[in-house]
């Protein structure tokens, strides 16, 4: 939450704070006066199970103050709204690493599997486009709201073979969206960038730009090898947690098959909300005056007010 004016939130604070405190005082006066001049067993007879009735009033009180200060220093929150339109580009790692088998059953044919998952809880005003990489990158399908055809691109992704140039598949991604709108990028890889441009200044640029990067890193712990290779097939977390922290995005690691699809359909769904700042004054003040109210006509019918 921020504010509009937040000198004025932290003075109106400061202000209820020292009413309350204030309140507190003078009613703890009144109250030993009350008991000083009272027989004590009677007073404790007579007040019994109501002695919730002035902390309570008092909490209220102090709630509604708070809430009003609150209100006066133009509270902004931000809120989840859902998208109508917008462009994803969902970047599938086709390099050599992703022929290992960790994953079943291997990490190209997972990644595939978790792209249809994706494409099939997108929205249907938010525009897919499918780009392949290895040692380059490469358009499969242009945004399209068409599924079926985001669907058959998946199948024409190239067998795993190369190096992995991360950068380059999310600077095609970022220059192939469009200028304006909401628009995002899924990332799904080992995240072992060894090629092309450096992703972390094009997360940097692109988180500039209101270009989210949701990351995947599909792989398991323990790893595997190539299949033909003696080179092991690892998974950078580090990287790709990066690469979502620097563009505004998310990341998740995912180690078989399930996880990934379930992981994908839910950013399905994620990447069509756009959150934006609220103004929240009104419903401050107006929580605020529902409190004091009732705090006045609770205490009014208790007998705490003439």
């Amino acid at each position: 939450m921020s504010f509009a004016h937040p000198a004025i939130a932290a003075f109106a604070l400061v202000l209820a704070a020292a009413l309350g405190i204030l309140v507190l005082r003078f009613a703890r006066r009144n109250a030993d006066l009350d008991r000083a001049y009272s027989d004590i067993a009677f007073f404790d007879r007579a007040i019994g199970r109501r002695r919730w009735i002035a902390p309570a009033l008092n909490a209220m009180w102090l709630l509604a103050l708070a809430s009003m200060a609150v209100a006066a220093g133009g509270p902004r929150v931000r809120l989840p709204s859902v998208v109508r339109s917008g462009a994803v580009f969902v970047c599938i790692d086709t390099s050599g690493s992703m022929a290992s088998t960790d994953v079943a059953p291997t990490r190209a044919q997972a990644a595939a599997a978790a792209a249809r998952a994706f494409i099939a809880e997108s929205p249907p005003g938010i525009a897919v486009g499918i780009i392949g990489f290895s040692s380059t990158a490469e358009i499969v399908q242009p945004l399209t709201r068409d599924r079926r055809r985001a669907e058959a691109a998946v199948d024409r992704l190239p067998l795993p073979n190369g190096a992995t140039a991360i950068g380059d598949a999310l600077q095609l991604a970022g220059s192939a969206l469009p200028k304006i709108g909401h628009r995002a990028i899924v990332l799904v890889t080992d995240g072992v960038d060894n090629a092309g441009v450096d992703p972390l200044a094009v997360a940097r640029w692109l988180g500039a730009h209101h270009v989210p990067i949701y990351t995947i890193g599909i792989g398991t712990t323990a790893g595997g090898l190539i299949p033909g290779t003696l080179q092991e097939a690892t998974i950078d977390s580090a990287a790709l947690r990066a690469y979502a922290r620097l563009s505004g995005g998310a990341y998740a690691r995912v180690a078989d098959a399930a996880q990934l699809r379930a992981a994908l359909g839910r950013l399905g769904r994620v990447t069509a909300l756009r959150f934006k700042k609220t103004d929240a004054a009104a419903a401050f003040a107006l929580f605020g005056g529902a409190v004091a109210v009732a705090a006045f006509l609770l205490g009014l019918g208790v007998g705490k007010y003439p």
